[in-house]
């Protein structure tokens, strides 16, 4: 497994965090300027269409109004993510592992902005065809990331010893 620098390592990890983040938050801008009051508009009729709505629960619309306990598992998320990217070699071997954490954690903060900034989450995609909950940008992070990651833990990273970093490590002097 080819090493790179962890200092290069963690800036294209934070640059990737910003932009994703950007991308998310200028979307949701743009679904308030554009959607709140002008109503949906339609991308292909039937099937996908661009519809504001103000979320205040998680995944689906539920728990509704808990936007406390929200912001207290997006802090808990983020700091999970962030021991584990420290945590985790900096291999090559572990790069589409740190892309899924950049993205859950850009997913995450730009879903707990709102929550803070707002008391809700702005939501905008709509698959009409289906039915399917509205949803942002954030949450596409979100998802894309789990199913990639369940894809790689089936697939990819399939000897147990791909995850002993997450073993305590041994202290110099001790056996």
């Amino acid at each position: 497994m080819k090493s790179y620098n962890k200092k290069i390592s963690c800036l294209l990890g934070l640059v990737g965090f910003v932009l994703a983040l950007a991308l998310d938050q200028v979307t949701k801008y743009l679904a308030v300027m554009d959607l709140r009051e002008n109503g949906p508009v339609i991308l292909i009729k039937n099937v996908f269409q661009l519809q504001y709505l103000e979320n205040r629960g998680a995944a689906f619309g539920i728990m509704q109004n808990r936007q406390f306990f929200f912001v207290v598992i997006a802090a808990l998320i983020l700091g999970i993510i962030g021991y584990l990217y420290s945590r985790m070699p900096y291999t090559s071997h572990y790069r589409m592992l740190r892309i899924c954490a950049v993205l859950i954690a850009s997913g995450a903060v730009g879903n707990m902005i709102d929550r803070i900034r707002l008391n809700y989450v702005v939501d905008f995609f709509y698959f009409s065809l289906i039915d399917f909950p509205v949803f942002n940008v954030a949450d596409c992070y979100v998802v894309i990331a789990c199913i990639w990651f369940a894809c790689l833990i089936l697939f990819y990273y399939k000897d147990e010893s791909d995850f002993d970093f997450l073993k305590a490590s041994k202290r110099k002097g001790n056996k």
